[in-house]
Parts: C-alpha cells; sequence; structure tokens
C-alpha cells in the first residue's frame, strides 16, 4: 500500500479514533447483539405504533424463514420497494439474514425504471407495498421476477388508525385490491413461519446489497456493497457521533431507506446503537414538524432541501424542536444561512457531510462538536485515505490547495458496479475510488468540492442522470435535439432543465414536454423548466457542452449577458 501523509488526523475531533476495528461478521446480527442486550427497548415508531427490538427481531427471523422457504438463497437478489415503514426494516434485515441480496428501490418509480432495475439485478422476489402492485404487474412478465410479496400501510398500525386506513386510501384513490393468488401476503408469511437459525454463517465479504446509481458517468449501474462494506460506514459513522449513548438515541428517518444516506446514517446507525427509529414515510413539512414536537428525536440526519423547507416553514417558531442535538447534512451543499437559522430553532448542530454510492456512502463530515468550516465537505473519516489527482490523467497528486479530483481509500469503498467490468476500472484504481468530484483540500485536511467532473443533477437530495432524461425527451416525435442541465434552484439545490431543438416546422409548449416525461419518470426527474433552442452547444466532434448551458444559467441568474 502506498504511504500517504494523514496530516487531516492532528485535526481529528477530541475523542474521535482516527483507527477502528472491522470485525467480519455480517450485518444483521447487530440487529440480533442489540435486541439481546436491550430486548425492551423501542426498535421503531410508526405512526404511533411501537415495536421493541426483540419483536423487530422476532420479525426479522419469520421473515428470514419464509423468504429461505420461497427459495432465496445465498446471493439470491430481492427488490424492496417501500417506504420508510416497519415492514422496511424488517424487510432489509430478512433479505441479509436469508443471505440474498437487497436491491433497493424507489416507490416513486414509474414501471420502465422498475423493469430495468429488475432486469439488470436478476431479482426473482419483490417486498413491496399493495399500492405499488399494479405497476409491478405490469413489468412481471417481462422480467424473472417469480414471487411478489405485498404488505399494506395498515398493517403495522395500531388502532384506530389500522381500521381508518382503508377508508382514507379508498378517498384519495390509493386502495389497490391485489388478486387473489397473485401475490404472498407479507402478513400471512409472518404468521406460517417461525423464528429459526439463519440458513447459513454470513460472512464480510459476502454480497449485501445492490444501490443504484448512475456511478460517476453514464447511467444507472447496480453498486456491489458487502456485509463489510456496510458494517464499515456504520461503525465509523458511529465514532463520528461519538458523544451518542447506546439505547439513548432517537433518530428522525425521514431520509428514505431506499437512499444509501438513509440507510446508513438512520437505519443501520440506529439498529447497531440501540436507537429509536422514528419512521416517516413522506417529509411533509408540518407533518415532519408536529413529529418532532411529539416524539423528540436527537438526531436528524437529512438533505439540506429538508433543512431549508423546516427554516421557512411560515409557523415554525409554534413548534419545539430543542431536542434535536445534532443533523449530519448530505447530498448537496449546505449553505451557511441554512445551517445557522437551523441552529437557532433547534439548539442543536448542522454540519455538512459527503459521500456517494459508491462508498456506502459517507467519506468526509464536519466535525459536529468540533472545527467546522463553512463550505467544507470536512475531514476524513476513520481509516479514510483522501488525495487530490489531476483531472487529466487521474494518477499525479496535487499539492494542498490545488484543484482536482477527489480520490479516497477505505474499508468503506464498494466492491464494483454489478456486470460492468470497464465501468469498474475506470473508477476503481489500485485501491482508490475517483469520485468524479472536482475538489481541493487545506492545511488542515477540510476538504471542498468545486463542481462535479460528472453531469449528475442533485435536485432535493435525490440524483437524476441528465442521459436517462435526454432519451425520454428524443421519443417525443417533435424532438430533434434536447440536453438536459441541472439549474440551481434556491430549494431543491438544483432543479431539472431542458433545452430543445425541434425539428423543423413543429411548434410545442414547455408543458406539452413537461406532461411527456410524467408518464415516464419518477417525478423528481422532470424537467421543471423547457428552454427551446435553434441549436445547442457542442465541441468538435458534437458532445453536447452541459457546462455551457449550466454558465449561461449563472449569467442569466447574476442579471449579466450571457
Amino acid at each position: 500500500m502506498d504511504s500517504i501523509d494523514r496530516f487531516w488526523l492532528k485535526h481529528y475531533p477530541e475523542g474521535v479514533r482516527p483507527h477502528l476495528e472491522y470485525p467480519d461478521k455480517a450485518l444483521y446480527t447487530y440487529l440480533e447483539e442489540t435486541a439481546a442486550a436491550y430486548p425492551t427497548q423501542i426498535a421503531t415508531e410508526f405512526m404511533g405504533a411501537k415495536r421493541t427490538y426483540a419483536q423487530l427481531a422476532d420479525d426479522v427471523s419469520r421473515l428470514a424463514a419464509a423468504l429461505t422457504a420461497l427459495g432465496v438463497g445465498r446471493g439470491d437478489r430481492v427488490a424492496v420497494m417501500l417506504p420508510n415503514c416497519p415492514q422496511c426494516v424488517m424487510s432489509y434485515y430478512a433479505v441479509l439474514r436469508a443471505g440474498g441480496v437487497v436491491v433497493f428501490t424507489n416507490p416513486l418509480y414509474v414501471e420502465r425504471e422498475i423493469e430495468f432495475q429488475l432486469k439488470d439485478s436478476g431479482a426473482e422476489t419483490m417486498i413491496t407495498l399493495d399500492m405499488l402492485w399494479p405497476r409491478v404487474a405490469a413489468v412481471q412478465g417481462r422480467t424473472k421476477l417469480k414471487n411478489v410479496i405485498v404488505t399494506s400501510v395498515a398493517d403495522y398500525l395500531k388502532f384506530p388508525l389500522k381500521q381508518l386506513y382503508p377508508i382514507k386510501a379508498k378517498k384519495e384513490g390509493q386502495l389497490v385490491h391485489v388478486p387473489p393468488g397473485a401475490a404472498h401476503r407479507f402478513t400471512a408469511l409472518m404468521a406460517k413461519h417461525k423464528p429459526a437459525p439463519a440458513p447459513f454463517k454470513v460472512t464480510g465479504d459476502d454480497i449485501a446489497l445492490f444501490q443504484y446509481t448512475g456511478g460517476t458517468t453514464g447511467t444507472s449501474k447496480g453498486v456491489i456493497l458487502s456485509n463489510r462494506n456496510l458494517v464499515a460506514n456504520t461503525l465509523q459513522t458511529a465514532e463520528w457521533l461519538v458523544n451518542t449513548k447506546p439505547a439513548t438515541e432517537r433518530t428522525l428517518c425521514a431520509l428514505p431507506f431506499f437512499h444509501v444516506y438513509g440507510m446508513t446514517t438512520c437505519m443501520n446507525f440506529a439498529v447497531m446503537n440501540a436507537g429509536t427509529m422514528i419512521l416517516l414515510p413522506r417529509f411533509i413539512v408540518k407533518d415532519v414538524l408536529k413529529t418532532i414536537q411529539k416524539t423528540k428525536p436527537t438526531l436528524f440526519p437529512g438533505a439540506p432541501t429538508m433543512y431549508v423547507a423546516l427554516n421557512n416553514y411560515p409557523e415554525v417558531q409554534k413548534y419545539d424542536l430543542k431536542s434535536i442535538k445534532a443533523c449530519i447534512s448530505g447530498a448537496a451543499p449546505l449553505m451557511v444561512e441554512t445551517y445557522e437559522q437551523f441552529e437557532k430553532l433547534s439548539g442543536g448542530r448542522l454540519v455538512e457531510g459527503y459521500g456517494l454510492t459508491e462508498a456506502a456512502p459517507v467519506t468526509h463530515a464536519n466535525p459536529i462538536w468540533g472545527k467546522r468550516k463553512a463550505g467544507s465537505i470536512g475531514l476524513p473519516f476513520p481509516d479514510t485515505d483522501v488525495k487530490i489527482v489531476d483531472v487529466e490523467t487521474g494518477t499525479k497528486v496535487l499539492p494542498i490547495g490545488e484543484i482536482g479530483e477527489l480520490c479516497v481509500r477505505g474499508p468503506q469503498v464498494m466492491i464494483g458496479y454489478w456486470g460492468k467490468r470497464e465501468e469498474t476500472a475506470l473508477v476503481l484504481r489500485d485501491g482508490w475510488l475517483h469520485t468524479g468530484d472536482i475538489a481541493k483540500m487545506d492545511d488542515e485536511g477540510y476538504a471542498y468540492i468545486v463542481e462535479r467532473k460528472k453531469d449528475m443533477i442533485i435536485a432535493g437530495g435525490y440524483n437524476i442522470y441528465p442521459r436517462e432524461v435526454e432519451e425520454v425527451l428524443y421519443e417525443h416525435p417533435k424532438v430533434k435535439e434536447a440536453a438536459v442541465a441541472g439549474i440551481k434552484d434556491p430549494y431543491r439545490g438544483e432543479t431539472v432543465k431542458a433545452y430543445i431543438v425541434l425539428k423543423e416546422g413543429e411548434t410545442a409548449t414547455a408543458e406539452e414536454f413537461i406532461d411527456f416525461c410524467k408518464g415516464k419518470m419518477a417525478k423528481f426527474k422532470v424537467p421543471t423548466l423547457v428552454e427551446f433552442r435553434g441549436s445547442l452547444p457542442r465541441t468538435l466532434v458534437g458532445k453536447v457542452l452541459r457546462r455551457v448551458l449550466i454558465e449561461e444559467e449563472q449569467a442569466k441568474q447574476a442579471g449579466k449577458p450571457a
């Protein structure tokens, strides 16, 4: 291993160890250990319904036995398409206990997105909500999907919400009847199977997760993360949260678990630390404020969009947010005004961190109870090496203060991309993950993201890949050329803008293209802005210059001539 000057360790916050031990064990075993040590500790709170760690461990063992009976074995992929709810936690750990591989699928995905992920991963089993059944049923025949397990939001609600839910769902047009025999009922499987020992020993090297991302380039790819990767990043996160105590912390789980950031910092951390997960299936500002006041969370990992929304809510002063003591913000840059205002409201600390799916995901964070630097993503996590290399070759290590590509190395870095050797080789070189983000480091080791080498758009914490949106736009019969770029947005961080060159003689409206996209992709990917142009800026070899489009927008926003 090449030598590297870890000069940033001198600036670590008090109590945080620079090196940790990473046991060779399965992630799900932490749930068993927590249930044995703290059986009566509340594991999940969901709309008032509570489940202890003893109950959760029992649930997971039953569901794992059911999955084994359905034929799920070592390395078999199981798609989990659920919002934050008790069944999502159960499903995640049950798949791991059965030796399977979790394939988290965004519940907002439309049919074509679900179909792609199922085909690419080879998943033969899926766990989902009954209200999502029509989309799953539509693609099942075109995939390898053999078993679908459906649950309802009402399954783990308490009286009277359990009885009222079908009425509410029917009123909102979300009541779906799954045909008898078309899918397995989650609750029926749980009742049928008893807790059983894990079918075989899962090691740290066993694959735990396919987490889909655009990676550093191109279209969506399955990032392969092992049990060791997930255990390591959860331990690193716990070390950074040095002042937290087992069986005392209450995490507001507003980040979706199907996003790797929410999975690690909310779910895995809580289970490892015997904390309580306060589950929110959707981020609705008023509901979040009510939940904070009622349930008194101590930790609130999130994205800048969430804190901005809470800060700007007209009646925010009516709510007591003082229980919150620490928040790590990720997925997009955190503005100084945002954390200053939120800290006044809550009295807690809000700091910026950084990660990417390929690193399970966290690699950097500002110290929560130490020196924070505005505009910085902070210091490298324990056992995480960092270097800045030249953009042209990726081989020359640059001195402090110079701008280049951020590279990281550590126990949390992925195995590779599923079925994509060439793409893996591009980003994993000699053990270093080339992030595709352009950054610099100061003389204390704090890193600063300057811009993204990749064209990925981050809107409201969601990753959006321009090429995917462009492919949909090109399906429209009036389109001659199309390009998509991320434009700065005060609320979402970025928003999707489409630039369209129409075929000769055609006319169209922005609404026409927005509506066209709505039926073909998840809502957060749909362009919110459309500009019609006579041509697009291109390189000499014909590649669209998205950077030029973004610079033009920045000039407009600044009131300068483009």
